[in-house]
């Protein structure tokens, strides 16, 4: 298979801005392109230098994130969708540098009214409550210019739900029976959405300007030294000479991408970029190459230790350490490449389709021989999130690994200056990283830094040092790594505008009891019809509310991205199942797994599209197909609701009830996906199809019992499969 790096950067950097809208910024002329290329670089400067030599006042570091953010985004997003080849707008007296001046004054006035709040920061304890004029206006410049943003970079459903919960607000005594309430007049709302952090400013944007997006420069640096590379290497030799190779590759690819970046459509165009050609090749329908690699892609969001932005979070909500969320997302994250690589194994085995031949195949130990470097800065990452330091400090650590490793390894990795250089770089890189230096700790720090700086530059002047990566392309890494940042940020600040909604009105425990009360009432509906042994309400009721959580997760996942999904479901939705006596962990663990169908929920299923671009196929074709494959795993988090052993860290843990829980789930996924693929064996009948499904839910849903009674149900199909694959020749 062809390697990444031999490809174009900037072709890839295309697709993604071809498939992707929250990566489509206009095109622009100088100064304009110069100034935004340098406010993203400053932006990503910005993380980097707060995550290794200290955070800012949290108010002022949220807002310097928040004004960057917004002020870019309008600049790089034109008022309207534009096509993805679409030309620079002329120059001329109402533009600069083909942005037009409303927009730059957009910009200025919204990064002002953002960071007004820092500036008024000593005195906001005696403003808030009783806001001023001033505080007024500025609120409600933010307020408006923070939605148009939002439009401008992820589409009108975000916008619209903001402004539905601010309508709510305001209107509070026209609603009728339990969503009465007092409501709010616009200054209270400005009060609270604006001075408060419980809004605008709330835990979302902080989580972003905290976590996020130093793992997303993370990622985007790790892909450029070739890690990515070694990895799809490793994905290919373990499974690329299987039936249906190039696929099997996909979803292990895409599996080991995942640690590296929490971002759908990135994984997919740079795994999918040689995986979807391979499997057309050997035989795949274009609809179901593209389709594997959008739901194996989605499994990025889940899968640790870099996961998408709802786990960091998921940090702050429940105030648990990021090792808790990265141990508990484990087996989810297993269960959901085990599903996606079982139907492909069926799609494969019933098409005949063939794996990779030997000249496709890389060679495993040249690629290890050149890239094993590349996993210097994983491991040092891994290491300190497990040993208990903070995020920041193990995504710092990364990304100046990542730069070390970058510039001072070559791919033969022979020269036995650049294994010094990078020995001494990286005990610097401790030296700022992990020792206490006491009250001028910050001025110390920054002297060792730039000690390293200054070796890394001698090394390149004087010794003519040359690196996997040049200075060019860690500066557009950096400016990369930031465009990554701008729609998220942008939704962690709308987010807050909901979030604000429900504390200023109370209507999140509404929605709870409205919840429950329809729950309680679909459970008597049920007990009614159902065998006696089946009939506990309690059981019954939570089942009812986490089938009513998980169809509105997908639908609203058919307009808004995992994080928003996320943040809104566990803010009105994620109460109720605690009521009900689901562990806060696993209640939001379930939110976020279904959350992450978002990407391939028709129709805004940005991972899907961008797959079927590459595949050629119809986009709403491959994500149907693309949604079906995920279905194999989409009732594992309701095993884990009823068995948090699975979660690993869960209250109650024992390895007794993970052994049946997990082993049940393995099995009852390999039946659901053959059921779906219509083959096990052979070609399964109609009646088989339908024992499969029904043995499939007893398999997975916990307990030895029903377990047991799925093996009895499905054991007819095994029988008459086993019977008939001779005569058909199956193999």
């Amino acid at each position: 298979m062809t390697e990444i790096r031999e490809r174009d950067l900037r072709e890839l950097q295309a697709l993604e801005e071809k498939f992707d809208p929250e990566m489509r910024f206009r095109p622009t002329w100088p100064p304009a392109t110069h100034i935004v290329k340098w406010l993203l670089i400053a932006l990503s400067l910005f993380h980097f230098y707060t995550a290794g030599f200290g955070l800012l006042r949290e108010t002022t570091h949220r807002g310097v994130h928040l004004a960057f953010v917004l002020g870019l985004i309008f600049l790089v997003f034109s008022a309207f969708r534009m096509a993805p080849d679409a030309p620079p707008a002329r120059p001329g007296r109402l533009t600069l540098g083909g942005v037009p001046w409303l927009d730059w004054l957009l910009a200025i006035a919204c990064a002002a009214s953002v960071l007004y709040i820092p500036y008024v920061f000593d005195d906001l304890a005696f403003r808030v409550g009783n806001p001023g004029p001033v505080d007024v206006l500025m609120g409600s410049i933010l307020f408006v210019t923070l939605l148009e943003a939002t439009r401008r970079s992820m589409g009108w459903p975000l916008p619209l739900i903001a402004i539905g919960f601010t309508v709510y607000a305001l209107a509070g005594p026209h609603f009728p029976g339990l969503l009465k309430h007092a409501g709010a007049s616009w200054s209270q709302m400005i009060n609270h959405q604006y001075l408060t952090s419980q809004g605008i400013y709330g835990v979302a944007v902080g989580v972003v300007a905290t976590y996020v997006f130093h793992f997303v420069l993370f990622g985007v640096l790790a892909t450029r030294i070739g890690l990515g590379q070694l990895f799809l290497d490793l994905a290919s030799t373990l499974a690329g000479r299987q039936a249906g190779g190039p696929a099997k590759v996909s979803v292990f690819g895409s599996a080991m991408f995942g640690t590296l970046s929490g971002s759908s459509v990135a994984n997919a165009v740079t795994v999918g970029s040689l995986t979807i050609p391979a499997m057309i090749r050997v035989g795949y329908r274009r609809e179901f190459a593209g389709a594997v690699e959008a739901a194996s892609s989605t499994g990025g969001q889940i899968t640790p230790p870099v996961l998408g932005a709802a786990a960091f979070l998921m940090v702050e909500f429940l105030n648990v350490s990021y090792q808790t969320i990265i141990a508990a997302a484990v087996v989810p994250a297993f269960m959901h490449f085990f599903g996606v690589f079982m139907q492909v194994h069926f799609e494969a085995k019933r098409h005949g389709l063939r794996g990779l031949t030997d000249e496709e195949m890389p060679r495993l130990r040249e690629s290890l021989r050149q890239r094993w470097p590349t996993l210097i800065p994983l491991v040092l990452l891994i290491a300190i999130l497990v040993s208990g330091r903070t995020p920041y400090l193990a995504a710092f650590t990364g990304i100046t690994s990542c730069i070390i490793v970058g510039l001072t390894t070559t791919p033969a990795g022979n020269k036995p200056v650049n294994w010094t250089l990078l020995a001494v770089l990286h005990g610097l890189l401790g030296l700022v990283a992990f020792v206490d230096w006491g009250a001028q700790g910050e001025w110390i720090k920054l002297g060792w830094f730039a000690l390293g700086v200054g070796l890394c530059l001698a090394a390149q002047r004087l010794l003519g040092l040359r690196g996997r990566i040049d200075n060019a392309v860690l500066v557009e890494a950096f400016e990369t790594g930031a465009k990554y940042a701008l729609a998220v940020g942008a939704a962690a600040a709308t987010v807050g505008i909901v979030i604000g909604v429900v504390t200023l009105t109370g209507v999140g425990f509404k929605i709870s009891f409205i919840i429950t009360s329809w729950a309680q009432a679909m459970a008597q509906f049920m007990a009614a019809w159902l065998p006696a042994f089946m009939t506990n309400m309690q059981s019954l009721t939570l089942l009812c509310a986490l089938i009513m959580t998980g169809v509105v997760c997908v639908l609203m996942g058919c307009g808004i991205p995992t994080t928003a999904n996320y943040i809104i479901m566990v803010t009105v939705a994620a109460p109720t199942l605690v009521q009900l006596g689901v562990e806060p962990l696993v209640a939001h663990f379930f939110v976020f797994y279904y959350g992450v169908l978002a990407d391939i929920t028709p129709p805004v299923a940005l991972a899907a599209y961008a797959a079927a671009g590459m595949a050629g196929s119809d986009p709403f074709k491959t994500g149907n197909m693309a949604f079906r494959l995920g279905l194999a795993k989409a009732l594992v988090p309701f095993v884990f609701v009823f068995s948090p052993s699975l979660l690993l860290v869960a209250k109650g843990f024992t390895w007794a009830d993970f052994a049946v829980t997990f082993t049940g789930c393995l099995i009852g996924i390999v039946i659901l996906a053959a059921a779906l693929s219509g083959y096990l064996l052979t070609v399964l009948k109609g009646w088989e199809r339908l024992l499969c499904v029904l043995a499939a839910l007893c398999l997975i849903a916990p307990g030895l019992k029903i377990s047991l009674l799925g093996l009895l149900i499905v054991l007819p199909v095994l029988l008459n499969q086993w019977r008939l694959r001779p005569r058909l020749g199956a193999t």
